[in-house]
């Protein structure tokens, strides 16, 4: 699943390509919203919010999506060909670019003022305007006997985390991610760190956690299963977290996050 910084330069793309722009094109292929059509609007802005995209329109209209897991926008001039219909979940046109919606995970058309229904249980957005390290925290405070790595994933403690960014924050912080949450003293550290890892990576494709940019080289443990660890040698162990049918992936290191 795309994490938040992934889904901060989708939105970026589409603000490049919608923002300020008439549509002359709307086609929701969903049976809830088959029958609405924006063509005429201005599109005003997309922002992103955890790992959630909010287009607005005019009108006070505002289109939600989600990528979940093998979802995507991509962008291209107007009229080009797009992907088999079946995988296309929604087209915004204007009379230069289209943005297709292939196989989005979420699509909503609500007022804008009820965003809130749709993303208001969202904790503090890592990339966002309403970044607040100490609110963060205070959710994780909340839910002291689960595990952090569970935790970490909980979008409602804190958005735009998902598997990679878990596992690397963990590991450069040295915690067992079967650790609880009340066992950690420096909450505050973590989600700094979370948020440090997303915003170094937000305006390239890719995540680097090491440094190095090389492909075989950019992250610590995550992708790296039953190969030794950078630092110490141990190999890579992976496993899956969450109750059924929830489970994510997980790596560590036993050398350098013992239980």
């Amino acid at each position: 699943m795309p994490e938040g910084d992934a889904v901060y330069r989708t939105a970026a793309r589409l603000r490049g390509a919608l923002d300020g722009r008439v549509l002359t094109r709307s086609d929701f292929r969903v049976p809830r919203h088959a029958t609405a059509d924006l063509s005429g609007r201005a599109v005003i802005t997309t922002l992103s919010r955890g790992k959630h995209l909010l287009t607005r329109v005019e009108g006070e209209l505002t289109v939600h999506t989600h990528l979940r897991m093998e979802g995507s926008w991509q962008v291209m001039p107007a009229g080009r060909r797009t992907a088999p219909g079946d995988r296309v979940r929604l087209v915004l046109a204007n009379a230069q670019w289209q943005a297709v919606g292939v196989r989005l995970g979420m699509v909503d058309l609500v007022r804008t003022a009820d965003e809130a229904r749709l993303v208001g249980h969202l904790g503090p957005d890592l990339l966002g305007p309403d970044w607040d390290p100490e609110e963060a925290v205070r959710r994780l405070r909340a839910v002291p006997d689960r595990t952090i790595g569970e935790a970490l994933l909980d979008q409602r403690n804190l958005a735009g985390i998902g598997t990679i960014y878990r596992t690397e924050t963990l590991f450069l912080r040295g915690i067992w991610p079967w650790r609880k949450v009340g066992e950690i003293e420096d909450l505050n550290g973590l989600v700094s760190l979370a948020q440090r890892l997303l915003e170094a990576n937000k305006g390239h494709a890719g995540t680097v956690t090491t440094g190095d940019r090389r492909p075989a080289n950019q992250t610590w443990v995550y992708g790296r299963a039953g190969r030794p660890c950078r630092r110490c040698g141990t190999r890579i162990s992976r496993g899956e977290m969450g109750a059924q049918p929830q489970e994510r992936l997980i790596l560590w290191c036993d050398g350098c996050q013992p239980p």
